[in-house]
């Protein structure tokens, strides 16, 4: 099956012909891509084979902490091909990951019963697009999403810090928001303008929407004692936004395009902090300080 995601196609096929994608992962349903044979080459081509064996001669570059378990990361020098080994929370091993040199080939196995899949394969996914894409000025970042009108505002903060309550506020608040996405939405940069799309990543809120907005901001939220908006200047403000991008330090390439497109939304977009509580008043404050309508 192919599905259209911020505007790249990515394909998702398995060798077991009973395999239902969309069963493995429903949040990919409202993302469904129908129009074969019209500009169909997917920027990322993704194939479970859980026959698939598990490569021992790759040289291991760490094991991290995803925030829902820990991926190990092994790379065979002489092609760039890399191998990944999910894990759950559990530290259940719940699928591999085989990639091209730049990931979009991949191939994956997954184990366990049907939830346990889920995971896996919606955690391939989830990674592999965020690589494949960040050489076409793509960034996946950790956000809570508004839409008012043509725009829509990102939020982005530690986690619990609030990203989500401002996103709630606004929507209680302000008139004609609704929410784009509450975990991962996706900005890219198209012809020098920056946009902000749904995806089938939304953390615990079930929002998937195949949306897309002019990205209007990227605000930081920090708990105050009061409610204040504050511009960054161009330093502050790519600083500020690459935590919460999708990258791998240790892959030069890889990092030196998501850094050129954090300055490309630098360059077109307004970064801003929001020094607030976590009251009505914030919100307005808040979208009076950077509301483009």
């Amino acid at each position: 099956m192919q599905f259209k995601i911020a505007e790249h196609i990515v394909e998702v096929m398995s060798t077991n012909p009973t395999v239902d994608i969309i069963s493995l992962v429903p949040s990919l349903k409202p993302f469904v891509y129908n129009n074969v044979g019209e500009d169909t080459e997917p920027q990322l081509s993704i194939v479970i084979d859980n026959e698939m064996e598990i490569a021992t001669d790759y040289r291991e570059i760490g094991d991290f902490d995803t925030g829902n378990g820990h991926t190990k990361v092994e790379k065979k020098d002489a092609t760039g091909e890399y191998q990944f080994t999910i894990r759950n929370i559990e530290e259940k091993e719940v699928c591999w990951l085989k990639t091209n040199a730049d990931y979009s080939d991949c191939r994956c196995r997954l184990q366990g019963n049907s939830m346990l899949q889920s995971y896996g394969i919606n955690s391939v996914l989830m990674l592999c697009y965020a690589f494949a894409t960040a050489s076409k000025q793509t960034l996946l970042i950790h956000a809570s999403c508004v839409k008012k009108g043509e725009y829509a505002y990102a939020f982005i903060a530690k986690s619990g810090t609030g990203k989500s309550t401002q996103v709630s506020n606004w929507l209680k608040h302000i008139p004609g928001c609704e929410l784009l996405n509450d975990d991962n939405p996706i900005v890219r940069v198209i012809d020098g303008k920056a946009y902000i799309f749904g995806s089938p990543w939304s953390g615990k809120t079930p929002c998937y929407r195949n949306r897309k907005a002019y990205l209007g901001a990227i605000t930081r939220i920090e708990r105050a004692q009061e409610n204040k908006v504050r511009k960054l200047a161009p330093v502050e403000a790519f600083t500020s936004l690459l935590p919460s991008c999708s990258t791998m330090k240790w892959e030069s390439k890889l990092y030196n395009d998501v850094m050129d497109t954090i300055s490309k939304i630098v360059e077109t977009s307004c970064i801003y902090t929001l020094s607030c509580l976590p009251d009505r008043e914030s919100a307005i404050v808040c979208h009076n300080g950077i509301s483009k309508s």
